[in-house]
């Protein structure tokens, strides 16, 4: 790392992207890798909240028409197929990196384009596509707090992730993954992330770094 890609512990935000009970096992959509990151990914989650460091959860959610869907996905979806679907048990975050498990999404609220606020410094944004950037408020939000540094977890490297630390990085944010906290995220993917500046580390290498900001 250099002068401008070392992570700035003073000015951070966790992105957690699309840790919802969809994607872990027991759903159509869930994998086993997706369920080993959740306890790294709740770890994180946990010392930012105690911190009080900026926290936002990136969800996918479709509706029945397909009409808000990646054109990849509209045959599943209008074949009946209930992906995600607003207001749905499946939709909503894995309970363990929320700071009440009750808590669940609006998404009335979040298909309308604006943030959920669900802590003092915890948020909820919903994004149409793979990256979180794409016609999302995210980017202004992260601008009116002062951030400079963000930090990654999250589910399937090399769909929602990659696309999110890419369009991060395209906005000249420096940028940490989370290892074990981002399922798929193999040694490939690591070369690919650290060739475009970004620090790849751990869980408590994350968590270390919440100590130095505060």
């Amino acid at each position: 790392m250099d002068e401008w890609t070392r992570p700035d512990p003073s000015r951070m935000a966790l992105l957690t992207i699309d840790v919802q009970r969809e994607f872990q096992p027991g759903s159509p959509s869930g994998r086993l890798e997706n369920a080993m990151a959740v306890p790294a990914a709740s770890m994180v989650a946990r010392a930012f909240r105690e911190a009080a460091i900026p926290i936002v959860h990136i969800v996918r959610l479709y509706l029945p028409d397909a009409s808000n869907a990646d054109l990849c996905r509209r045959s599943r979806i209008l074949s009946g197929d209930p992906l995600l679907v607003p207001g749905s048990d499946s939709s909503q975050i894995a309970p363990q990196l929320l700071p009440d498990p009750s808590i669940r999404l609006d998404h009335e609220l979040l298909l309308s384009g604006s943030i959920q606020r669900i802590g003092p410094a915890e948020s909820i944004i919903y994004k149409p596509r793979f990256g979180a950037f794409f016609q999302t408020p995210l980017n202004e939000l992260l601008n009116n707090l002062g951030i400079n540094t963000l930090v990654i977890t999250g589910s399937n490297y090399p769909n929602c992730p990659r696309a999110t630390i890419f369009e991060a990085s395209e906005r000249d944010f420096r940028i940490a993954a989370v290892r074990d906290a981002i399922s798929l995220l193999e040694d490939s993917g690591v070369r690919e992330l650290e060739a475009i500046g970004v620090l790849c580390i751990d869980s408590p290498e994350a968590v270390s770094l919440v100590f130095r900001g505060v």
